[in-house]
């Protein structure tokens, strides 16, 4: 059974039925069989039906928001703008697509000789609970227009969500069975993975799950792009924009109730204007409304789990304990629901819990450096490379600086994000591969070489 929580309050939602064995093989034979016609349609005739999709996603804008909201505790004003989000990557793909695959002809020896970029056929998506109508067209999205038919394995906190992505399809006119929900328990996974049918694996969570979704599809000699965790730093340097780099640190971080890969987590000032940011800081961390996510007016939802939200306190604890001040939050709230109050921790050393371990949920740790050597050394002093962000006022610097930093992207003055025109993914324990952009459609894709004399 998979079994939806509401953070909100702890009460269990509804518990919806899991399929087991051939069940699990029954759904992917039946997303194979429609490769064959999926894949014969034009580029015209995909887009076509992305675009029914995305305007169907906005139809159904509210209901969707409200499921997300219901089960992972988004705030209700962020659910909205995901949807909207998710629609666009679809539109994105309908209209890019063809001119991201055409074939590309290389002088040769031959007559002509090209590399062009066919399907690879079925494809499974695995996915986290943080960004579930997002994080599921991001994958959707290119792998369908590419031609590939899509299975949906979400995360158990979410089966309502997943169900509505597969409906949103079916409301749309979509052909078929090319996307179908797999609400299968997390020890299942495996049978779909292994399944002959499937040709490639997406999955987005943790280094750990990441880890054995690898391995598994390895061992098929199956392809696999992976987006796991990070710990993302954000440099600020003297010669910055302050206040617009405070405004942006601390959306960052408390997007989602921090619940983000790609949130700055560990804030690298330097010591000339440390005191004065962190102060920064504090006063707008100070505003944040944590309540409701079903209020407009709520800036911080719950975290999405108590296990989540537990662990979260731990490290606080652990980090305090090792040394760090506290001058906001750090205590679990009395009452119902799994929330986390917005938490500063400053004078974090590196070796701290805080700055040595992923953090999810709205906890800033920030740390002093002396200058952009020394903050970018702590910047890839980690076992993640997800994403940075770099605050300074000399651009030509910040460029330099940039290409200093192990991450698979970098924002200059400017928010982590991700964005369907742009390549997104990590390196180290961060994950391999790329979504998004021209380069996240390639993928899934065989660049086939064709050779004629």
């Amino acid at each position: 059974m998979l079994i939806a929580t509401n953070p909100y309050n702890g009460q269990v939602i509804n518990e919806y039925a899991s399929l087991k064995g051939e069940q699990i093989h029954d759904t992917i034979a039946q997303v194979h069989a429609a490769c064959a016609d999926w894949s014969a349609r034009s580029y015209q005739q995909r887009g076509d039906v992305l675009r029914a999709v995305a305007a169907e996603l906005r139809r159904q804008k509210d209901h969707l928001a409200k499921l997300m909201t219901d089960e992972m505790g988004k705030p209700v004003k962020e659910g909205g703008p995901e949807v909207e989000k998710a629609a666009w990557c679809a539109e994105y793909y309908a209209e890019h697509a063809e001119a991201f695959l055409q074939r590309e002809v290389i002088e040769s020896d031959a007559t002509l000789s090209y590399v062009c970029y066919p399907p690879l056929g079925t494809l499974l998506g695995v996915l986290p609970w943080n960004a579930p109508l997002w994080l599921a067209f991001r994958y959707l999205a290119p792998g369908l227009m590419a031609g590939n038919t899509c299975v949906l394995k979400h995360d158990p906190n979410v089966p309502a969500c997943a169900a509505a992505i597969e409906q949103v399809f079916r409301d749309a006119g979509a052909p078929e069975n090319i996307m179908r929900n797999l609400p299968v328990e997390t020890p299942d996974v495996e049978q779909a993975i292994r399944d002959p049918h499937i040709a490639a694996v997406s999955f987005t969570g943790s280094a750990v799950g990441g880890a054995k979704v690898a391995a598994m599809a390895a061992s098929e000699i199956k392809p696999a792009v992976l987006e796991l965790g990070g710990s993302d730093p954000c440099i600020v340097m003297a010669d910055a924009d302050l206040e617009k780099a405070a405004d942006v640190a601390t959306l960052s971080r408390i997007i989602n109730a921090g619940q983000s890969c790609i949130a700055a987590k560990r804030i690298l000032v330097e010591q000339s204007i440390y005191e004065d940011f962190v102060a920064m800081l504090k006063t707008r961390l100070e505003k944040l409304k944590m309540g409701d996510p079903n209020e407009p007016d709520t800036d911080i939802g719950p975290i999405a789990r108590q296990d989540l939200q537990q662990n979260l306190h731990r490290q606080v604890q652990a980090t305090i304990d090792a040394g760090a001040r506290c001058l906001l939050g750090g205590e679990l709230p009395d009452g119902p629901g799994f929330f986390y109050p917005p938490t500063l921790l400053v004078d974090v050393r590196p070796e701290m819990c805080a700055s040595r371990e992923e953090t999810f949920g709205p906890v800033m740790v920030v740390t002093p450096v002396a200058n952009i050597d020394e903050a970018i050394r702590l910047a890839n002093d980690t076992e993640y490379g997800l994403g940075a962000g770099l605050w300074m006022g000399d651009s030509t610097a910040a460029e330099q600086a940039a290409t200093r930093i192990q991450a698979g992207q970098v924002a200059i003055n400017g928010i982590v994000k991700t964005d369907p025109r742009l390549p997104s993914g990590g390196i180290k324990r961060s994950g391999y591969g790329r979504e998004l952009g021209p380069h996240g459609i390639k993928e899934f894709v065989n660049a086939k070489q064709v050779w004629i004399k």
